[in-house]
C-alpha cells in the first residue's frame, strides 16, 4: 500500500496543479496511515489516485478546436 503514496507527490507540480493535488495526497498519507493493511485498503488508495488523476486532467483540460 505505501509503494502507491509515491503517486500521490505533487511537490513537482506547479504550484495551481499542487492546489489540487495536495488534498489527494493529503488524504491518500493518512488513509495509509490509518487503514489495515489488506486488498481493500489498497482498492482505496487506487480509486483516490484515479479521482486526483481525473481532478487534475480537468484543470489542464483543453477543448478540442473545430477542424477549419
Amino acid at each position: 500500500m505505501n509503494n502507491l503514496l509515491q503517486f500521490f507527490a505533487y511537490e513537482h507540480l506547479p504550484p495551481h496543479l499542487q492546489a489540487v493535488s495536495k488534498p489527494f495526497g493529503d488524504l491518500a498519507r493518512e488513509l495509509a496511515g490509518s487503514l489495515p493493511a489488506n486488498a481493500e485498503s489498497t482498492t482505496a488508495l487506487r480509486k483516490l489516485l484515479e479521482a486526483k488523476d481525473c481532478a487534475v486532467r480537468a484543470v489542464v483540460f483543453k477543448p478540442a478546436t473545430p477542424a477549419a
